[in-house]
């Protein structure tokens, strides 16, 4: 079970959202110096361009990569990658997985991207059972099981966001059967000891933490500890 600290950016700052609104944002500082914290517990996190996902083309690329740089962490990247030019420049930055979901339902972009980059990961963002889009603005009418059927031959890394439970702290959701045997990352309402245990206990191999970490609910130092 591994753990990853979260940080989303806009306008090269460090926020949250709450259940992604962007008119619900919290601001929490310079992402470089909340890095350099996470670095002393963590070799990889997980970071959100909530500019490029509203915007459909990643916008904060230069403090990823100053974040690279300077800390020596991984990251996995989201956020408006929707062509094939922006994950290639993600990649050259030295991000270590780009994550997509819009356009994960294109499946010949998918392949393509899937033969030309390694760790590529798909985000499968749920709302009320069905995934949303574009910055999770729009909603489809496909179910996260569809979804994942129709996603699990080209892909073998997934992150499964609740989105209602993001930012909110109110705990993860609840779910009744885990769908894969990929590797699997739960995102959403992550707020205690108890919930990561709860997911490792259901068969995520991964979870990201934000808001409780920024909030001061839950330390890596406890979390760690204890897995």
């Amino acid at each position: 079970m591994r753990i990853y600290p979260a940080i989303d950016l806009m306008s090269g700052k460090a926020v949250r959202l709450y259940k992604g609104r962007k008119d619900k944002v919290k601001v929490y500082g310079d992402p470089l110096e909340i890095a350099s914290g996470f670095a002393e517990y963590v070799d990889k996190i997980h970071v959100v361009d909530l500019d490029g996902a509203f915007e459909g083309k990643p916008k904060n690329l230069d403090v990823v990569g100053r974040i690279i740089e300077e800390t020596g962490l991984k990251i996995q990247l989201g956020g408006g990658f929707r062509d094939y030019e922006s994950i290639a420049k993600a990649y050259s930055t030295g991000v270590e997985n780009v994550i997509i979901g819009t356009k994960a339902f294109d499946l010949e972009f998918l392949g393509k991207v899937m033969q030309d980059f390694e760790g590529i990961t798909v985000s499968l963002d749920a709302r009320g059972g069905r995934i949303a889009v574009k910055g999770w603005e729009e909603e489809s009418s496909i179910t996260v099981e569809e979804a994942y059927e129709m996603l699990k031959k080209y892909v073998k890394r997934f992150i499964y966001t609740a989105i209602e439970r993001d930012g909110t702290l109110m705990g993860i959701e609840k779910i009744e059967r885990f769908w894969g045997r990929e590797e699997f990352i739960y995102a959403g309402g992550v707020s205690s000891v108890e919930d990561i245990l709860k997911l490792k206990e259901i068969g995520f191999s991964g979870a990201i933490v934000g808001k409780a970490l920024y909030e001061e609910k839950i330390s890596l130092e406890e979390i760690l500890e204890v897995l």
